[in-house]
């Protein structure tokens, strides 16, 4: 029996590491947009290198997109895009399933931190 070739295709992004938190955390700001700061605050562990990375591979893959805001100053920030968009609504039964059945420990919310819960 062969692995579905799209299967296979998805798991060469998402299997990359911070590829599936991006795609999420993305999806969770206004719009899907995200300044590289907030980002790089938020997803804690993320080296600004990386960080810069990964986006690039993923506006190589048509997820992300950049948008830079010529001004004073300039301003940069990242959005997903439809595909991008599509891709981050796949993951939401992948999160029910983890909620299900994985043991994950969750910062609490007396602590100032956000927990994703089911919606």
């Amino acid at each position: 029996m062969k692995v579905c070739p799209y299967i296979e295709a998805s798991f060469q992004i998402l299997g990359k590491k911070w590829n599936g938190q991006l795609i999420h955390y993305l999806s969770l700001c206004d719009n899907g947009t995200a300044h590289f700061s907030d980002i790089k605050h938020d997803l804690r562990g993320i080296t600004s290198r990386a960080l810069s990375l990964k986006l690039s591979e993923l506006a190589e893959e048509e997820l992300v997109e950049k948008i830079v805001e010529n001004g004073s100053p300039v301003t940069i920030s990242y959005q997903l895009t439809e595909k991008g968009r599509s891709l981050s609504n796949s993951l939401k039964p992948i999160q029910e399933w983890a909620q299900n059945y994985m043991n994950v420990n969750t910062p609490k919310e007396s602590e100032g931190e956000e927990i994703d819960k089911k919606q």
